[in-house]
Order: structure tokens, then sequence, then C-alpha cells
């Protein structure tokens, strides 16, 4: 296994017992923070955990929108487990939420989402991707108006899905609800991830060889 994965959810230490939203605190089953290699290239960010996420504590894991994304993951060679795995062994790749907590009846709000935002941006920060993976429209928007300077009402899905938007410090390449994915238009997002991941970005990072 290669020395930048981890095998549990939460590899920053950060807070597992997280209160500062009281309604969630009634509704999750458990924080659902990032997961993968802490070394990635690529992370990818979804708007909440799903019922699966909340049993595991892994995100985009135990259900169906979750098997999607890591069959995603597969076929680009960044899970080396199958999709249905509870703690997926990615390689290059990490993958979070812009909230932490699930409500089953609703998605989080504004303000749910802002107290959440310091996790992320920790993330971001510490394994400086190259890529910013939007997964679904409320991450697309979240991200675009902190990482562009175009008004994020701009981009949207379906004409967003598997193009590369420049933004301030990373490219964001954003990716349809995965349940919602036709086999064109996953095949259109493999083929164009496919010519991103050609590019050799550890040589302008200057990351270690794999």
């Amino acid at each position: 296994m290669d020395a930048n994965q981890q095998t549990a959810s939460n590899p920053f230490g950060m807070d597992a017992d997280c209160e500062n939203c009281p309604a969630l605190c009634e509704t999750r089953e458990r924080v659902v923070h990032g997961y993968g290699d802490v070394g990635a290239d690529f992370l990818f960010v979804g708007e909440a955990p799903g019922s699966g996420a909340d049993r595991t504590g892994v995100p985009f894991t135990g259900d169906e929108r979750g098997e999607a994304l890591q069959d995603v993951l597969g076929r680009l060679g960044l899970n080396r487990s199958l999709p249905s795995a509870d703690e997926p062994e990615l390689d290059n790749a990490f993958v979070t939420y812009l909230a932490r907590c699930r409500d089953p009846e609703r998605p989080p709000t504004d303000a749910e989402v802002g107290t959440c935002e310091p996790y992320l941006n920790a993330e971001i920060r510490m394994i400086n991707p190259e890529i910013l993976v939007p997964v679904g429209g409320r991450a697309l928007r979240e991200l675009a108006a902190e990482y562009t300077t175009s008004p994020a009402e701009s981009f949207a899905f379906p004409d967003a899905h598997a193009t590369t938007i420049r933004g301030r410090g990373f490219e964001l390449v954003p990716l349809a609800d995965p349940v919602d994915l036709t086999g064109e238009r996953k095949r259109a997002f493999l083929d164009h991830f496919e010519s991103l991941m050609a590019r050799d970005y550890r040589q302008t990072k200057g990351r270690r060889s794999r």
C-alpha cells in the first residue's frame, strides 16, 4: 500500500464529534470527513453524506451514489477496490464533502455548509491537489464561487459536465451526480479526465514518483 494511502476516514485528526450544527447532531450517525490518498492530485467534493457514508464513515461508499462514483474512480485507475468496498483503496484520489453530517430529509443549509468550510479548506490546503472535481450541482456552485472569478451561477449542469474550468490555484473538472450518469455522459467524463491524467503533474509539483 502506498505510504500516502489511509485506511480509515479523518486522516488529519479532524473533530469526529463536532456538535456545531445541533439539528444535524440529531439526524446523523457519524461525522464523515475526507478519505483517500493524502498526496493526491485529484480531490472529489460532493455535497453531503448519503445513507451509505453515514453508516460507513467514508465518503461515497455504501449506497448507489457511492458505488457509482467508485466505479468511475476504478475505471480511471484511481480505485483498486470493488465499487462496493466500504474502505476503498484509493490511489491519487481523495474524496470529501462540503458538509460532514447527514439529514435524511433535506440537503444541508448554507449555514451548515459554512460551518464545515474550515474542514474542507484544511483538506484542500494540506493535500494541495492539482484538480478539484465538484460532484453535483451544489458542490459546483460552492467551489466555483470560491475558486473562480466568474459568477457561480454561470456554471451549471449539464453544460459544465466533463469540462475544465480554469480557477484560482486549481482547475475544476465538474462531474454530474453519479447516479444520473448515462453511459454516454460517463464516457465523456472518463475520456476528458484521462486526457488530464496524461499530463505529468509531478514534475511541476515536485512530488515523488509512485
